[in-house]
């Protein structure tokens, strides 16, 4: 299957996205934060970014805009229990493949990925 990064600040959260991926049979490497989701992505080959919007010192969007411009193959999901936040990101539509809003379960989250991971890849340029 996939090489996923999980970039989530809220452990609880994290740890629930990691188990119900492992579960649909990925490789997940989940972190805190999105600088170190800049450093995991220098160190091994994602398949797709699943991060959260809201978090410290590096946000999900910030770290999508980042890694769009490093990594142009990359897709990204980002995830969001904030509605300014969910409109926010679909001004991204052509960097972001898919915004999923928070809370979410186990199978609305699965879907999701899936879907992504299904989809033609964008034209890079």
């Amino acid at each position: 299957m996939a090489h996923i990064l999980i970039a989530e600040d809220e452990d609880p959260t994290r740890e629930f996205l990691t188990r119900a991926l492992v579960h649909e049979g990925h490789q997940i490497t989940a972190v805190a934060d999105g600088g170190e989701a800049l450093e995991a992505l220098q160190a091994a080959t994602f398949d797709l970014l699943l991060t959260d919007i809201v978090m410290p010192q590096l946000d999900g969007i910030a770290l999508a805009l980042k890694v769009t411009k490093d990594f142009p193959d990359l897709r990204i999901v980002l995830m969001t229990g904030y509605a300014d936040e969910h409109a926010r990101a679909h001004n991204l539509d052509a960097l972001v493949h898919k915004v999923v809003s928070k809370p979410f379960s186990m199978v609305e989250i699965c879907a999701a990925v899936k879907a992504v991971l299904a989809a033609p890849a964008r034209p890079s340029g």
